[in-house]
C-alpha cells in the first residue's frame, strides 16, 4: 500500500435491499474493493430507524422492496431535511424510476458531484 492508499477516508455506506443474498455480496465487494465501511439492511424502515441514529456518507438502495420501495424511501429522507448523497438501483428499466428520482434529487441537490 503507497502512501495515499493508506491515507483515504474510508467512507461509510448505508446499503438496503430486501435480498439477502444481494446484502450480503454487495457488502463483500464494496469492502473489498475500496476504503468502505458498509452496514446492510433489509428494509426501508429499519433504514430510518438507523439513520436517526448513525450518519453516512452514502446510502444504496434496492428500487423494488416490499413496503417501501426506493423512491419512497428516498422521498421520507428528504422530507426530514437528509440530504445524505443516495444512489437507487433497480434491475428493471423504468423511465419513471430516473425520472421520480431526478425531481427528488433536483429539490434537494446539496452541490457539484466531484470525480
Amino acid at each position: 500500500m503507497n502512501g495515499s492508499e493508506s491515507s483515504k477516508q474510508t467512507l461509510s455506506i448505508l446499503y438496503v435491499d430486501d435480498e439477502p443474498a444481494l446484502l450480503d455480496a454487495a457488502k463483500l465487494y464494496l469492502e473489498h474493493t475500496g476504503n468502505l465501511s458498509v452496514t446492510k439492511c433489509d428494509n426501508a424502515a429499519d433504514a430510518l430507524k438507523i439513520l436517526s441514529e448513525l450518519k453516512f456518507d452514502a446510502i444504496i438502495s434496492d428500487y423494488q422492496m416490499p413496503e417501501c420501495d426506493g423512491i419512497t424511501f428516498l422521498r421520507r429522507l428528504r422530507e426530514r431535511r437528509d440530504n445524505t448523497p443516495f444512489i437507487i438501483f433497480t434491475g428493471k428499466g423504468r423511465e419513471e424510476v430516473v425520472i421520480d428520482a431526478l425531481n427528488l434529487w433536483r429539490h434537494y441537490s446539496v452541490g457539484n458531484i466531484e470525480f
